[in-house]
């Protein structure tokens, strides 16, 4: 089974995003599917002439648009057409039949659609349950095909210029995926960033050690060679191998740990009995108002559990500065510096969509299916809270407890 381990809770608006983006990438899926259906069939018959010389078989365009209904909702189409001039023939697409209006079992196969499209193997199954049994007659050569497009869009991420960006911050995530054949686990290095206008964004998405230095240095240093500039700020989990490489590659970076993780790893060393006066306690902490207040409550936090569970309490204090990073940034954008959620709840969603498959078949159809995914969840990512404070962020600007601090007060102080 394909299972990906995703730490902390997933937004709770999940099922909605899940809706939008399977119609979203259904109607891509069918699309690019029918251009290389119609490509395929033009490519096979081209030497097919008549007496003069001339192509029986050509291109003609697209035909009218469409509403196909799917158990999402109805997704616009607009098929190309096919003029085959040969006696008794007549091109009929597999993908999309002449006159279908809605597709049936789609409920149940969306999100196998979505997953296994970059499946050869699996291609051809998701595509009979979502169009019919006549969809198996598809070629290899057409699901081949229709993988490598995938394949170079996603090359074509990792390659981009980077020059004409500026991330003010970013998050950093490992996310363990299960291959089915028998290979090592896959670890996907995930780095989400914000812009000056605000916009969250995928920046990368690699294969490597959730924990190794040298992994995370790899993307980083790939980053820097396309143009990336240093971010502001870098939100991550503790025990990531990313916090010595971005101190190499991006020295001046400022570090913020997530709160989900670290409240997980403290509630791990401490009773069952114990965990929800503490679990209280600690998002009493991580959501104070103010720095004077976050330090009363670790104080109070310390003389609680020290005696007896020192671990718990060690866990806790020894990041007690790289938590509370985010009050030197604007109020609005607090609720997204703590943690890492915008990272988890877009594979949240991966994790609903594998239940009912059987799982990536190889370490490239896992880096497929993540970019793809996110891909497709990046068009639905609202800006960030404030986004007109991240321009400022980048500039220099300074803030404490979340209130920016204008040149007057500076000089005032």
């Amino acid at each position: 089974m394909f299972k990906i381990t995703v730490r902390g809770k997933g937004n709770p608006e999940v099922g909605k995003s899940i809706d939008d983006l399977a119609r979203e990438g259904a109607r891509e899926m069918i699309v690019k599917a029918l251009e290389v259906e119609v490509e395929e069939y033009l490519s096979r018959l081209k030497e097919e002439r008549d007496e003069h010389g001339h192509a029986l078989v050509t291109g003609n365009g697209d035909g009218k648009e469409r509403t196909v209904l799917i158990g999402c909702g109805a997704v616009k189409i607009r098929a190309p057409r096919v003029d085959d001039r040969r006696p008794g023939k007549q091109f009929r697409s597999l993908v999309l039949p002449p006159y279908m209006r809605k597709s049936p079992n789609v409920t149940e196969v969306l999100p196998l659609l979505y997953l296994k499209g970059v499946s050869t193997g699996n291609f051809g199954e998701a595509l009979a349950a979502l169009f019919g049994e006549g969809a198996k007659g598809l070629s290899p050569s057409v699901i081949s095909r229709l993988k490598k497009v995938w394949e170079a869009d996603y090359e074509a991420f990792r390659k981009r210029d980077l020059s004409g960006k500026n991330y003010v911050y970013v998050w950093a995530d490992g996310v363990h995926v299960s291959i089915r054949l028998g290979e090592e686990n896959l670890c996907l290095l995930v780095i989400l960033g914000v812009t000056t206008e605000g916009d969250k964004e995928v920046i990368a998405i690699a294969d490597g050690y959730r924990e190794s230095t040298e992994s995370w240095a790899s993307v980083l240093r790939d980053l820097k060679r396309r143009g990336m500039k240093a971010p502001i700020l870098a939100v991550g989990d503790g025990a990531l191998g990313f916090w010595a490489a971005v101190r190499n590659v991006w020295p001046k970076t400022k570090e913020q740990r997530c709160w989900v993780h670290k409240i997980a790893n403290v509630l791990d060393k401490l009773p069952k009995r114990l965990q929800p006066p503490a679990k209280g306690l600690l998002h009493e902490i991580m959501n104070a108002p103010d720095r004077e207040t976050f330090s009363k409550g670790m104080k109070v936090f310390e003389a609680e559990y020290q005696a007896k569970y020192p671990k718990a309490t060690e866990c806790l204090l020894k990041d007690r500065t790289t938590l509370a990073t985010f009050y030197d940034f604007p109020a609005e954008h607090w609720k997204h510096l703590r943690t890492t959620n915008p990272i988890e709840s877009p594979f949240a969603t991966v994790k609903l969509r594998t239940r009912t498959t059987k799982g990536a078949g190889s370490r490239t159809a896992g880096l497929m299916m993540a970019f793809k995914l996110m891909e497709s969840a990046e068009k639905r990512w609202q800006k960030i809270r404030g986004a007109e404070l991240a321009a400022e962020v980048w500039r220099g600007a300074n803030f404490v407890d979340g209130v920016q601090i204008r040149c007057e007060e500076r000089i005032a102080a």
